[in-house]
């Protein structure tokens, strides 16, 4: 039997914990706010030494977060951090080490820091990792400059914390299709993730704009879909790619990078979980090879122009172009086992998210091939057709041992046997789900949207929506206004 909801997603919760609370004065600020914290103000605060010895045990991956720790201090201070194993503290050291302790939760820990020293603490190797977290909050902000700076003393308040997080999956999404991001710069996202403890990036690989992941198996993804022409403005306004107008812009992961990005991450207790929105949201990969879609026509990856159109009035959007990958063709299915076959082996996370949302169908009602599946699949609706092509999704990545997870749009038509729903329209699809025994991630919009302007229009680029902080904070407890 499934369990209902054993993950849940709020994006922005755990920074509200820090927030809904009554802080009290004096009390360090910490993103997310700790289980249990207690401020010692009658102990003196420890003061880093010149040389800082950082007892360890033998373990490599207690190491690692020793060698992040020192990492930050040296640089930052100009002082000496010397990582010694022992299985003891010295005066005035920070000790970290691993406990036998039960009450201590998996990615759990407990922190004590006084005046002679600092004793970190945790079941497993990753709780180690998000107390040093926590410790860095602890200490004055330019502990994380890139460059040493003049402070005569780096202080850290005596404290006493002990923490675990109260959500197994904490993710964010980094969308890597309508703008490319660098290796660098997914590693640089990744160190800003973790400083609050985030445990999961999201990657969507593929949409209108862009196809970002080498599959060697169909070389045309990146050839002609990673690359569109060049434009600057707002989102949305652009003109189509004019004739002859070269495609200049753009970017892919090639396996090695992928493989260098799923170390760094792991390394830092962080898994990737990779998107490849289908059937909608297609239309780089139908540039690339035309013969997905039902519709005949000219295809180009999207620069960023306006071919979905929402009317409003509760009437559903609509395409001016057809962006989808045809359900009624078998080789859309062949197709698509080549692609996950190869994101099945670069990526270990169990999840594989098949994306589903935003399926525009009005090419599909005046297709002979979509009315002729139909009637050969006894298919009522095109909720059903789209249905029958998520559940033909699924057993191709349950074939590659791998679990699948899409937007809340794939219950339209009957939810796939084995699939985990991600609820982005609000919360209902998700509660949906989740009465349905389904796994479920809640990532609703009037929460969780993090890129959403978040002030007056009048003086932000412009995005469709606006999201402000207070709102998403105050989620369990908002004042009445």
């Amino acid at each position: 039997m499934k369990k209902t909801l054993p993950f849940v997603l709020f994006l922005v919760l755990i920074i509200a914990n820090s927030y809904g609370q009554q802080i009290e004065k004096n009390k360090p600020m910490l993103i997310p706010q700790p289980v249990s914290i207690i401020q010692n103000n009658s102990t003196p605060a420890y003061i880093l030494p010149k040389i800082i010895n950082i007892i360890i045990p033998k373990n490599d991956e207690l190491k690692k977060s020793a060698e992040q720790l020192a990492n930050y201090i040296n640089t930052s201070t100009g002082f000496k951090s010397v990582i010694i194993e022992g299985n003891s503290p010295l005066p005035k050291s920070i000790y970290l080490s691993i406990s036998t302790d039960k009450s201590i939760p998996d990615e759990g820990y407990k922190l004590q820091v006084n005046s002679s020293g600092i004793s970190l603490k945790a079941k497993k190797p990753a709780g180690i990792f998000y107390g040093v977290q926590t410790l860095l909050q602890l200490m004055p902000s330019g502990i994380t400059s890139k460059t040493k700076l003049k402070e005569d003393k780096w202080n850290i308040p005596a404290v006493t914390i002990e923490d675990y997080p109260r959500f197994g999956w904490r993710g964010l999404m980094l969308d890597v299709s309508r703008h490319f991001f660098t290796v660098a710069q997914v590693k640089d996202y990744i160190d800003q993730m973790v400083k609050y403890k985030f445990n999961l990036l999201h990657l969507h690989f593929s949409d209108d704009q862009g196809w970002r992941l080498q599959i060697k198996s169909l070389p045309k993804l990146t050839e002609v879909g990673a690359w569109r022409v060049e434009r600057t403005g707002t989102f949305g306004t652009f003109p189509k790619p004019q004739p002859g107008e070269k495609a200049t812009y753009g970017g892919f992961y090639t396996h090695e990078d992928i493989n260098e990005l799923v170390k760094y991450a792991a390394d830092r207790y962080v898994n990737i979980l990779p998107e490849i929105d289908v059937p909608g949201h297609s239309l780089a990969a139908i540039a690339s090879y035309p013969e997905l879609s039902c519709t005949t026509g000219e295809y180009y990856v999207s620069p960023g122009d306006r071919f979905m159109i929402w009317p409003g009035g509760g009437q559903h959007f609509y395409g001016t172009l057809d962006n989808t990958i045809c359900p009624a063709l078998e080789t859309s299915f062949q197709f698509l086992d080549k692609v996950f076959t190869e994101v099945a082996e670069l990526f270990p996370f169990e999840y594989i998210h098949m994306g589903g949302d935003e399926t525009a169908r009005n090419f599909w009602e005046k297709s002979e091939q979509i009315k002729n599946l139909m009637q050969e699949k006894g298919l009522k609706n095109l909720d059903e057709v789209q249905s029958y092509f998520v559940k033909r999704v699924e057993k191709i990545i349950n074939s590659k041992g791998k679990k699948m997870i899409g937007w809340d749009e794939i219950l339209d038509g009957g939810l796939a046997p084995n699939a985990a729903v991600m609820s982005w329209r609000g919360m209902k699809g998700g509660i949906e789900a989740a009465k349905m025994g389904h796994e479920v991630v809640m990532s609703p919009t009037d929460f969780a949207y993090i890129d959403y302007m978040q002030g007056d229009a009048s003086i932000e680029p412009p995005v469709y929506s606006t999201l402000r902080l207070k709102k998403p904070t105050c989620l369990t407890h908002c004042p009445k206004v």
